[in-house]
């Protein structure tokens, strides 16, 4: 890699770190290269990414961003996982590294919160920012639902009132 692809790489890095909402540092054990294509799939369909960088690139790009606690965590050969929704990367990491021994959560922070293995694995459980708008949406629309279901039980009862008086004149 010559100066210029390290600077390249080093903007994109610090790039990466002023748009995420987290990062997940992991350490590869041995992926296989179908592994990692796996990983990275799973990934990109949760709205996340998956980086391979040499630590020192890594380290000098977290320079001037909420990540600079993740400079200790920068040793061996590490990925970095990412995404903007603070939940979607540590969802998949821990879900893959469920599956695969060769992948080890190492640590990872949300912004300038630091968080060791127990942390990414609490953040993997919480329901994403998807869920989370879905449920909002669900609570907001169930007191609508409420209201029209009792404004429209008098006009029902008058009905049922109605049609049983009928049905009386008839017989």
């Amino acid at each position: 890699m010559d100066r210029g692809q390290k600077a390249a790489a080093v903007a994109d890095l610090k790039q990466t770190f002023s748009e995420v909402g987290v990062v997940v540092v992991t350490r590869n054990l041995g992926l296989t290269v179908a592994q990692s294509t796996q990983l990275r799939t799973k990934m990109r369909e949760a709205g996340a990414s998956y980086k391979v960088s040499k630590n020192k690139l890594a380290k000098i790009a977290l320079d001037g961003t909420d990540y600079l606690s993740l400079g200790d965590l920068l040793t061996g050969p590490v990925g970095l996982a990412t995404s903007i929704d603070p939940v979607a990367a540590a969802k998949v990491v821990v879900d893959f590294a469920k599956t695969n021994d060769k992948l080890e959560i190492v640590g990872g922070a949300m912004g300038a919160t630091a968080l060791n293995v127990e942390g990414v694995k609490a953040l993997a459980t919480m329901p994403s920012l998807d869920e989370l708008r879905a449920k909002i949406v669900g609570l907001i629309q169930a007191p609508a639902q409420k209201l029209a279901s009792i404004t429209q039980a008098p006009a029902g009862q008058l009905a049922r009132v109605f049609g049983a008086y009928g049905a009386k004149e008839a017989a």
